[in-house]
């Protein structure tokens, strides 16, 4: 295992915070005030990376944090569009380089939510106590289900529908290599015309389910009682769909499946969102824990969690970087915050969290706080320099192992 001195984890800690302040931090696309940036190489907001914000109102590092946090979910809402099609991403135009001179600042091609954004709405009130935030929170949620029922059903099982890569954030993943990146229209209404599509993934799912539980929590919140109760049976109808649609019981896995009910069974990291979003039974998580998670030969490696199972012979043919087919990912350690201690598995994460904070500490060279790392060992990927996700792992991880 990498281990770095001390003075390298104080060093990189300083490191860490010194480029959040000076880069990270800024007001774009007349965004309320600050919001927290993932890179330079992605100059803006992606709504799967709204969680970052949150993480960095609770490391304590500024006094504004949860109003960046509350700015950061407020981007997206103000920018959602009249049928209630929330935005997947908003640009910071300033310091886009030229591979994004083309790129509408604000797009809405794809889903790529990746944590549910009505939890996040519902996290934020909990730091702010923002009843003003919290019914714009509930509208904007209530629209954009209603935006997914109507253009991402097109099956009627009940489950959303997966259109392209994009939609889950898992580039290079080989459980998509015979679906497209990209949509076929740039408001993510259309999938390509390809033998695979549409699909209904474990993923995608669980964030939606994780929305409805969420539109509950915040109807109760507002004093909405029926309409709380309304959002519980839809929540519980998408569980119930993902437990007999995507998930094999003889496996103890949920798998993405085609739209003639074909079965693709790939063991992905997609699994994680599952357990984030708690759209599981009693039982299941143990279960699915115990025989993947912790078992050397799928998910069980020194730096974890791989993208893809490593006994997948076809995970071998993964790409040089940005790649959900192999590496160990910073997202997907920092989502691990929204699930491991909630099912008692904190003691693993915190050993998880001490080998990448030295991998990280002793990390050489002008690449920095890159966005993966080869789960086997510890390498860094030079792909996504200074990345938000990064950071943010390396600094909660020295916060909660009293690290300093």
């Amino acid at each position: 295992m990498i281990r770095a001195t001390r003075d390298q984890l104080r060093q990189k800690k300083q490191l860490a915070i010194d480029r959040i302040h000076s880069v990270h931090l800024r007001n774009i696309a007349n965004s309320d005030g600050n919001v927290f940036l993932i890179s330079t190489a992605y100059p803006g907001v992606w709504m799967e990376h709204a969680f970052d914000a949150l993480v960095y109102a609770r490391l304590g590092l500024d006094e504004n944090g949860a109003q960046v946090a509350k700015n950061q979910l407020m981007l997206f809402i103000k920018n959602r569009k009249q049928d209630g099609r929330m935005p997947y991403k908003v640009l910071d135009m300033t310091i886009a380089g030229p591979a994004w001179k083309n790129a509408s600042p604000i797009g809405y091609s794809q889903l790529q939510e990746c944590v549910s954004f009505g939890q996040l709405c519902c996290e934020v009130y909990g730091l702010t106590g923002d009843k003003a935030f919290l019914s714009q929170a509930y509208s904007a949620m209530a629209g954009w289900d209603e935006w997914l029922c109507a253009n991402r059903m097109t099956l009627g099982r009940g489950l959303i529908e997966t259109f392209c890569v994009y939609d889950t954030g898992h580039d290079n993943s080989m459980r998509f290599s015979d679906i497209p990146n990209s949509c076929a229209d740039d408001q993510g209404k259309k999938y390509a015309d390809v033998p695979a599509l549409p699909l209904l993934s474990p993923d995608v799912n669980a964030v939606f389910y994780g929305n409805r539980r969420a539109l509950a929590d915040m109807a109760g919140l507002l004093g909405r009682l029926e309409e709380q109760k309304a959002w519980q049976r839809k929540a519980e109808d998408v569980r119930i769909a993902m437990g007999e649609q995507l998930y094999d019981k003889n496996d103890a896995f949920f798998y993405d499946v085609d739209h003639t009910g074909a079965v693709r069974k790939f063991k992905s990291i997609a699994i994680s969102n599952v357990f984030t979003e708690r759209a599981l039974t009693d039982g299941q998580f143990e279960e699915i824990y115990a025989r993947h998670m912790m078992n050397p030969e799928e998910f069980y490696t020194p730096y974890r969690f791989p993208s893809m199972a490593l006994d997948d012979a076809r995970r071998l043919g993964h790409a040089p970087k940005n790649c959900w087919g192999y590496y160990t990912q910073a997202l997907t350690m920092l989502r691990c915050q929204r699930w491991m201690d909630h099912y008692g598995k904190g003691a693993e994460y915190d050993e998880m969290l001490e080998n990448w904070a030295h991998a990280y500490a002793a990390q050489q060279g002008d690449a920095q706080f890159c966005q993966e790392l080869d789960p086997v060992t510890g390498e860094m990927v030079d792909c996504s320099r200074w990345y938000s996700s990064a950071m943010l792992t390396y600094l909660y991880a020295l916060k909660r192992l009293n690290i300093d």
